[in-house]
């Protein structure tokens, strides 16, 4: 049986998503380099930024770490005075992570510089707005997807991602709110 041909069209949408956030991240990491801040420790705090306190779980799912990476990484935002953890108020089981005043002011200099670093880029005028909405509606189709396969085997990739998450669907909703800056 003949094998169809491929649709050059998803191709070519993959390859420019992976080009791009492959370059953002590069691009943000440049940016960082001289504070000793890494990207994920910048997602971390970004989504911490927002004030409201993050369980570990919801914060492995938005900024894609496994859980071990995660942990060791939150360790030492805590071992540099940036992150303190509490234990949440409505559930004594859980943990939740919280900037600290000297990690609220860390990550404002680092988001200045970021934003600065993005703006200067040549956009167009008005195409991140329009930009932000086509991605987050591509990035809910795909948990959509991903939510509907959660029955899927253990070695197919909605497994992987069902398992590594601990939850399939859609990612907490302080992954969309937290994100103040665009790049990453």
């Amino acid at each position: 049986m003949p094998v169809p041909p491929p649709d050059h069209r998803t191709h070519d949408l993959i390859g420019l998503l992976t080009r791009a956030e492959r370059l953002s991240v590069r691009r943000l990491r440049a940016v960082l380099s001289d504070s000793g801040c890494s990207v994920d420790a910048w997602r971390v705090m970004s989504l911490l930024a927002d004030g409201e306190g993050h369980g570990m779980t919801a914060i492995a799912e938005c900024v894609l770490l496994p859980p071990p990476t995660l942990t060791r990484l939150v360790d030492q935002l805590v071992d540099d005075g940036v992150v303190h953890r509490r234990v949440d108020p409505l559930d004594r089981r859980r943990i939740l992570a919280y900037l600290t005043p000297r990690g609220v002011e860390f990550w404002r200099h680092l988001d200045e510089r970021v934003r600065a670093s993005w703006e200067s880029l040549p956009t167009g005028g008005g195409d991140d707005e329009l930009l932000g909405t086509l991605l987050r509606r591509l990035i809910a189709g795909l948990e959509g997807a991903a939510a509907g396969r959660a029955g899927s085997p253990a070695g197919s990739p909605a497994g992987w991602t069902a398992g590594r998450t601990g939850a399939a669907g859609p990612a907490p909703d302080g992954c969309r709110a937290a994100r103040t800056s665009r790049p990453g």
